[in-house]
């Protein structure tokens, strides 16, 4: 297997600082730090990619197709991992013409050589998104090559089942009460549902990728499951769905709260599209009482700096009091 993460296991660590900021008991709130998996930037995808690239390989595969929005992270991990194998890797990347930025993870895709193909139109519409990453990966192979398609965010039953892994690999160090995690495909939710065998242990925060995310979630958390020999999870999908603010990549104030406060406290950098949201989340689930004093937390990491550095989030910061 090629390997793709230069860091594992991730570091786990407790976030005191910010922990005081929401009145918890210190040493109850931790991080599990996915964005240092060292892939290209780092971030989640590095897990799904791990056994999703051995699959290509092992079909004899010479190409990685996959898509998402202009910003997307997927995308970008994907273009690296292709690298590694000595595949290439298309891109089917949404954007709007009145907002684009050529900035970020677009940036790094360019500097990664994958051939971008642009979909003009909504930021994300999953479904048509997903049948033309298969579209094109037929296209490819009438031409004479050997595609593998990658669905959105790697988050298929293969995909989400590496985050099984990562489940347990909690429970040994941690046995947390809560994880709470930025869904937006839903692989990483759900396979670490299929980890705990329990949806009520993951809080995902919908950041308004996907329709049908519940049942997407529990859907991909049976399949994880089974295929990881696991039993079936009990209870149904915990989401937050009012943390999207404008929609995919349109963050909202209590996100700009969030990425603040985490960055003030103990230095947690966030991103604006998946983990500021996934603090806003936090944050709601800590005042409304969800998430107790001494509830034992563990905010997943999930990467996404790069698309910090864009100048529609620079400007969208730029305004906050110092």
């Amino acid at each position: 297997m090629t390997h793709l993460m230069t860091v594992s296991p991730t570091p786990v660590h407790r976030l005191p600082r910010l922990a005081e900021a929401l009145d918890m008991d210190p040493d109850c709130l931790w991080v599990k730090r996915e964005d240092l998996t060292g892939l290209a930037g780092g971030g989640n995808k590095a897990r799904k990619l791990q056994v999703l690239l051995a699959d290509a390989l092992g079909g004899g595969c010479d190409c990685l197709v996959t898509g998402g929005g202009a910003q997307s992270n997927h995308a970008r991990m994907t273009a690296a991992a292709a690298n590694i194998a000595g595949l290439d890797c298309e891109l089917l990347l949404t954007r709007r013409p009145d907002s684009f930025d050529p900035g970020g993870n677009v940036l790094l895709d360019r500097v990664l050589g994958a051939t971008i193909h642009w979909v003009e139109g909504a930021v994300l519409p999953y479904a048509e998104l997903e049948s033309a990453i298969q579209e094109h990966s037929e296209k490819l192979a009438l031409e004479g090559r050997r595609p593998y398609a990658l669905p959105i965010g790697g988050s298929s039953a293969l995909g989400a089942r590496s985050y099984a892994e990562v489940a347990r690999e909690l429970d040994d160090l941690i046995d947390p009460d809560l994880v709470v995690v930025a869904t937006g495909s839903g692989g990483t939710h759900a396979g670490l549902v299929a980890g705990f065998g329990d949806h009520c242990r993951v809080l995902g925060i919908d950041v308004g990728a996907r329709p049908a995310l519940a049942t997407a979630v529990e859907d991909l958390a049976v399949a994880a499951a089974a295929m990881a020999g696991l039993s079936r999870p009990s209870g149904s999908c915990q989401l937050d769905t009012g943390q999207t603010g404008g929609g995919y990549g349109v963050p909202g104030e209590a996100a700009r709260e969030a990425l603040l406060t985490a960055a003030r406290t103990d230095a947690l950098l966030l991103d604006p599209v998946y983990t500021a949201k996934a603090m806003a989340g936090l944050f709601a689930a800590r005042r409304s009482g969800r998430i107790g004093r001494t509830t034992r937390v563990v905010f997943m990491h999930t990467g996404g700096l790069p698309g910090l550095f864009t100048r529609r989030f620079t400007e969208w910061l730029a305004g906050e009091s110092r």
